[in-house]
């Protein structure tokens, strides 16, 4: 009888657990649909190492914009730059995953190789670093994404949070820091140098780029050529 009790309150207390679990990452995901976020972990994760390093001047520069007042060439060379699949994938690219995986089986250094919505997963809700664990919790959150959000969502938030300079979050922060324009002025070959800087937005700068920073560039408009321009966006309003 005992056993059986145990038994019973051992059931109770894990479901509690999933249910309580369910409640602190579905609930927020499914806000977020319609809510803009306020700020990201990885912003938060900035400052408190400013704090800590007693950067007293550093500062954020998160400016909110909505998709329609961001200029598609912006949208298009993210996608042309991170994520080529992002219109028909359901968060993953399995296809470079196993790409970068068989690179680093022949000695080649392990690549990254995280769509849009992983992305978006990781700048809202996660630590930059990398293990298993925060890879697991990654992967859960992006099917949360790509379950309670349409991709034009996932896409909007992706370019109002990403990083593209010490402190600087959001294209439109980017582009009016940049340029001196809003986002939606933004031309394709400006657009491409934002994007390029992705990857490492800290140590490669869009106001002094590198040669390997101006190469990506004009890899980027290549590619946003051959997506077929700004008429792909049509692809990422219908979703996979």
């Amino acid at each position: 009888m005992k056993v059986r009790k145990s038994s019973f309150s051992l059931r109770r207390l894990i479901v509690a657990v999933i249910l309580a679990w369910l409640g602190v990452t579905v609930v927020p995901v499914l806000l977020l649909r319609w809510i803009r976020p306020v700020t990201s972990a990885f912003m938060l994760e900035a400052r408190i190492e400013a704090l800590r390093a007693g950067e007293k001047s550093y500062h954020t520069d998160y400016r909110w914009v909505s998709l329609e007042r961001i200029s598609p060439q912006a949208a298009i060379a993210v996608i042309a730059s991170e994520d080529q699949t992002f219109p028909y994938n359901y968060g993953f690219d399995f296809r470079s995953i196993r790409s970068a995986v068989r690179a680093a089986d022949h000695g080649a250094r392990l690549r990254g190789a995280s769509t849009i919505s992983q992305q978006v997963a990781r700048n809202l809700f996660l630590w930059p670093s990398r293990s298993w664990v925060r890879k697991g919790i990654e992967a859960y959150f992006t099917v949360l994404l790509e379950v309670l959000w349409p991709k034009e969502r996932i896409l909007e938030v992706y370019l109002n949070v990403a990083q593209f300079g010490r402190g600087i979050y959001g294209v439109e922060a980017a582009a009016r820091r940049f340029y001196h324009e809003p986002a939606a002025r933004l031309t394709a070959g400006q657009a491409a140098l934002l994007a390029a800087v992705l990857p490492d937005p800290v140590h490669w700068h869009v106001e002094r780029p590198s040669r390997f920073v101006a190469w990506k560039r004009q890899w980027i408009l290549t590619q946003m050529r051959n997506l077929g321009g700004t008429a792909y966006l049509r692809e990422v309003r219908q979703g996979p």
